[in-house]
């Protein structure tokens, strides 16, 4: 059986062994089923849900609060695991951190979360490879090496403050890595990580203030590919706006790159809402394209990433053209349980992929309040499937679609 959980005041986690655990998905509350459940995963955490009360089964079958001062506990997964169900709670509070807050149970002795693994490559993904004894060093001589490059300071910054995987690729010298050049977005998302209104919730990250040079792309990039294994390069990270709007900049910079070394992949992780950019990047010989969105529904793309100056069919019209230009499309598909995998958003998101050949679908977690998602979204009455079914529908819909979790070099 799996049991529910909770957390005190102070983050500690319990096992309420009186009642049965409970997720959620959209608005509704479910119990978790044994087919919905891993073992926690090295590298998760768990922390508590502030101001929302823990939820579980009674014997009975009902719902209901686990008591005062039990709150909800969550998992946060690495990357790699898809969660298939929400932590239930009930009341109401100051809006949440963006994190992708995961139901967590108790069975035959260890935490247990709502998820699936979703891409079997987790290898170069495991936390286990980063914040090594040795990154401290490696950030010291990076920047020796590269002096005054505004580029490798803000890297350093993120690979040692938020830990952040593809910037402490640069230092290790290996696999992804990720060079930010835009300080400004065409978008405001609700999720945003780098960006949020002063009244909404916290930002875990903070925006580059500074717009960089050709040279400064062009000398933290070239090593990179010349020596990384499995080499990629992406513009386009947590600590950035649109890389797009710097297509110039990122056009130059790939053209001097490709001068020197055909080795490895150059990416952009993109909205693909800045058509005019993402031509200019593909005539200059851009590889791939890492294409975010929450929805194929008009309406409720529009209500997360508000943006006054393009819309979705401007993203679609911009994936159309990557393709014809050669280049590979994924698509990274911020997931939601309740939302992502209703029968409309199915639809529409098996029409686009159809409609314009993208080539993958990266299924990442939203990181997001629920409850402030929940009442941006248009609700439905199609059938729910289940996040734990949606990389077999997009297969058998889309014979030779990728699904997975991780970019990978073309």
């Amino acid at each position: 059986m799996f049991f529910a959980t909770y957390a005190d005041s102070r983050g500690n986690a319990y096992v309420d062994e009186e009642h049965l655990a409970v997720g959620r998905v959209g608005d509704l509350l479910i119990e978790l089923l044994p087919e919905q459940m891993l073992p926690l995963p090295d590298g998760s955490s768990l922390l508590l849900v502030p101001e929302r009360g823990a939820v579980g089964l009674t014997p009975a079958g009902a719902f209901a609060p686990l008591g005062p001062g039990r709150y909800a506990l969550a998992a946060l997964l690495p990357q790699g695991y898809t969660r298939v169900a929400l932590p239930a709670y009930h009341g109401k509070g100051a809006p949440l951190p963006l994190f992708g807050y995961t139901a967590v149970a108790w069975h035959d002795g260890q935490f247990y979360v709502a998820a699936k693994i979703e891409d079997e490559d987790l290898y170069k993904w495991d936390p286990a490879h980063f914040n090594t004894p040795d990154l401290p060093e490696l950030l010291e001589q990076r920047q020796q090496e590269m002096p005054g490059n505004r580029i490798i300071a803000q890297l350093a910054h993120c690979a040692s403050e938020y830990g952040c995987f593809t910037a402490q690729n640069i230092f290790y010298r290996r696999w992804e890595g990720g060079i930010p050049v835009s300080n400004s977005c065409n978008a405001a998302c609700i999720g945003c990580i780098s960006e949020q209104e002063s009244e909404c919730c916290p930002s875990p990250q903070s925006r580059i203030s500074y717009q960089p040079t050709v040279d400064e792309i062009v000398q933290v990039a070239l090593p990179h590919i010349q020596q990384a294994e499995d080499t990629i390069v992406s513009f386009g990270q947590g600590c950035e706006g649109e890389p797009l709007l710097r297509a110039d900049l990122i056009a130059a910079a790939i053209g001097q790159l490709r001068q020197q070394t055909e080795r490895g992949t150059i990416n952009a992780n993109t909205n693909a809402g800045f058509t005019a950019g993402v031509r200019q990047v593909v005539d200059a010989g851009i590889d791939s394209l890492r294409v975010s969105l929450n929805s194929c529904i008009p309406a409720n793309y529009q209500a997360y990433y508000r943006s006054s100056s393009y819309t979705l069919s401007d993203v679609r019209q911009s994936i159309k053209l990557a393709k014809a230009g050669g280049v590979f499309v994924a698509l990274n598909l911020l997931s939601f349980p309740g939302v992502t995998d209703r029968e409309e958003e199915l639809l529409a998101l098996i029409e686009l992929i159809q409609d314009t050949g993208v080539d993958m679908v990266q299924v990442r977690n939203l990181n997001i309040d629920p409850d402030q998602y929940m009442a941006l979204m248009q609700h439905s009455s199609g059938e729910l499937y289940g996040m734990e079914q949606l990389a077999d529908i997009l297969r058998s819909e889309v014979p030779g679609l990728i699904v997975g979790s991780f970019s990978r070099g073309v």
